[in-house]
């Protein structure tokens, strides 16, 4: 191979496709995001979370859990909540009763998830009652390197909370008026009924309406995590029971999802001890991996799981 060919390759190693997600979350293309001109200086952080044991949930949060809160382990113990989603997408608010709240599924205008968060807290320790942060910014205080990981106690998890509505969005005993009434409507029409499991770190029970799911956010490297799956999908273990299959996967921030079809009759409750055996077979097939590489069976399973991608609804 000739230099010049090695080195479009390690070029191309990792790149981004014009018309795939843009990396940094936003939804959009990346060619209309980041691969513009004017997206193009910033660098894209591809898993923002890294280092935290609040990863999984943040992830979540994030990702497909509809309304939820979870008090942030800030270092100086300030009082800030994180949020699945704000009234009208806000990346901070704060509310009359001096509550004060930061959201994760937000629109995003830089390469760092993980910065714009720290931007939100910072802005939002200082607003006034009943201001909002529509989006971070390059006007947002705080323009400089902090992101969440300076912030937040690195090793403590996040204690969260989920609703079945979005009343918590406002005071209690104050009446929703105007946008924000609007607003509330809509997000309680298409919230969906979730649990956290109790028993597996970030995990979480889904109703879709058609399904129920078990949505898994996992912090293993991608590739170690696929061998550990096909290693228990050459056996037969890679279902929580007989009533459940594995449905595929998806990429969220840098780490891998794992997504199971579970039957919709069962409680949540259910999966509890399920989720907790599978969690330890897994364990177990990765710690196995350090010693047995897979053999030819478990590479043809684990090609299988890699084409199996899942789209969220």
């Amino acid at each position: 191979m000739s230099k010049r060919t090695a080195t479009r390759s390690q070029a191309a190693e990792g790149a981004v496709g014009p018309r795939q997600p843009c990396p940094c979350g936003s939804g959009k293309r990346y060619k209309n995001c980041h691969g513009t001109a004017r997206g193009a200086g910033d660098v894209i952080v591809t898993r923002p979370f890294e280092g935290l044991a609040a990863e999984g949930d943040l992830v979540a949060l994030r990702e497909f859990v509809p309304s939820a809160t979870a008090k942030l382990p800030l270092r100086d113990g300030a009082d800030v909540t994180v949020a699945s989603v704000l009234p009208m997408a806000a990346a901070a608010v704060k509310r009359s009763d001096e509550e004060a709240f930061v959201g994760l599924q937000v629109q995003t205008r830089s390469g760092d998830l993980s910065r714009d968060l720290a931007r939100a807290v910072e802005w939002v320790r200082e607003a006034e009652a009943g201001e909002s942060l529509p989006v971070v910014g390059p006007d947002t205080p705080q323009p400089d390197a902090t992101r969440l990981q300076d912030l937040i106690d690195p090793d403590a998890e996040l204690d969260v909370e989920l609703h079945e509505d979005f009343s918590w969005w406002l005071p209690e005993g104050t009446e929703p008026t105007g946008e924000i009434k609007l607003s509330l409507e809509r997000a309680n029409a298409a919230i969906m009924p979730t649990a956290r499991l109790s028993t597996a770190r970030s995990a979480y029970w889904v109703d879709t309406g058609e399904k129920a799911h078990l949505r898994w956010v996992r912090p293993e490297p991608e590739e170690k995590l696929l061998a550990a799956c096909a290693r228990l999908s050459a056996r037969g273990e890679l279902a929580l029971d007989d009533d459940s299959r594995f449905a595929g996967s998806f990429r969220a921030h840098g780490v891998l999802v794992p997504v199971w079809d579970l039957d919709r009759d069962k409680h949540p409750r259910e999966w509890d001890e399920p989720a907790a055996a599978l969690g330890e077979r897994l364990t177990e097939a990765l710690q196995s991996l350090e010693s047995t590489p897979l053999d030819a069976t478990e590479r043809r399973s684990r090609d299988g799981l890699r084409g199996r991608q899942v789209t969220l609804r």
